[in-house]
C-alpha cells in the first residue's frame, strides 16, 4: 500500500553547504498495520511524509501510494491520503459540518455519498454536541476530532497521522488512540509521526527509528528489543541515538 524506497532530500545551504534532512529511507507499510515513524524533532518524519504526499520533491529515490509514485501523479496520492497534523487549523466561522462537506466537495465525494459519511463521523468521533457551532468557539480537543473527520471524509485508505496528540490533555489523546485502533479495524494503512515513544509503543504494529535523517533500526516491538537488547523504545532510541551524556558537565 505505501512504498517508501532510498528516499532522499537535500537542502541546499548558504555557502555551498548542503543539509540532509533524509538520508536513503526505506519502508513499506501495508493495508491494516500502524507504522510507527519516531525520533526527536528534527529528525526527518514530517520531511519524509512532505515527499510522501507530493507537497515535496525528493532528491533521489521514491515514495508511493497504491503504486502510484509521488512525484509522477501527486493528485492520485493525495486522493488516497487522509492527513492529520497538530498545526493544521480550521475555517473559524464555518461549523465543521460546513467545513467537513467542503473538503469532501474539494475531494469529489458525491454529495449524497459525502452527507452518509459526514454523518457516520459525527457518531464516531462525538461531534454531535458541537458540529453547527463556529470552529473558532471550539476547544482544543474538539478542534482535533474535526480534523480526525477532515482526513476521513473522502474514505481514504492510507493516513497519516504526524504529531496528531501535541497540545492534547490525556483524554485527547484516548480520543487519538482509538481513532488509530479504528483505523487498523477499517484495514487502512497508517504512518504514526510522533516524538512520544510510549505512546506509539502501545499503538503500532512496526517502527522505524528516525535520527539525523535516516533509519538506525526497524522491526516490530520484539524483534527491535532482540536487536538492541532494550526492553522500551525509549531506551532502544537512547542507545542507538545517544553517545556519551546529552548535557555537558558543568562544575560551579
Amino acid at each position: 500500500m505505501i512504498d517508501v524506497r532510498d528516499l532522499t532530500k537535500v537542502f541546499p545551504l548558504s555557502g555551498g553547504r548542503e543539509l540532509t534532512a533524509v538520508d536513503r529511507v526505506s519502508f513499506s507499510v501495508e493495508a491494516g498495520e500502524v507504522y510507527g515513524l519516531l525520533g526527536p524533532n528534527g529528525a526527518g518524519k514530517t520531511t519524509t511524509l512532505r515527499m510522501l504526499l507530493g507537497l515535496l520533491s525528493p532528491t533521489a529515490g521514491y515514495a508511493a501510494i497504491d503504486g502510484f509514485r509521488s512525484v509522477d501523479f501527486p493528485d492520485e496520492v493525495k486522493r488516497r491520503v487522509g492527513l492529520v497534523a497538530a498545526n493544521a487549523g480550521l475555517y473559524q466561522y464555518l461549523s465543521p459540518r460546513e467545513m467537513l462537506l467542503f473538503f469532501a466537495d474539494l475531494y469529489g465525494v458525491p454529495v449524497a455519498d459525502a452527507q452518509r459519511e459526514l454523518d457516520r463521523l459525527v457518531q464516531l468521533l462525538g461531534l454531535g454536541d458541537f458540529v453547527d457551532q463556529y470552529c473558532a468557539t471550539l476547544s482544543t480537543g474538539q478542534r482535533q476530532r474535526v480534523n480526525l473527520a477532515r482526513a476521513l471524509i473522502h474514505r481514504p485508505p492510507v493516513m497519516l497521522l504526524d504529531e496528531p496528540t501535541l497540545g492534547l490533555d490525556v483524554l485527547g489523546t484516548q480520543v487519538i488512540t482509538e481513532f488509530i485502533e479504528h483505523l487498523r479495524g477499517e484495514g487502512k494503512a497508517v504512518i504514526l509521526c510522533t516524538h512520544h515513544l510510549d505512546e506509539a509503543e502501545r499503538i503500532c504494529s512496526r517502527f522505524g527509528l528516525m535520527h539525523r535523517g535516516r533509519i538506525v533500526a526497524e522491526g516490530s516491538l520484539a524483534a527491535l528489543r532482540e536487536q538492541t537488547g532494550c526492553a522500551t523504545l525509549v531506551e532502544m532510541f537512547l542507545k542507538l541515538s545517544v553517545r556519551g551524556p546529552i548535557l555537558a558537565r558543568v562544575e560551579f
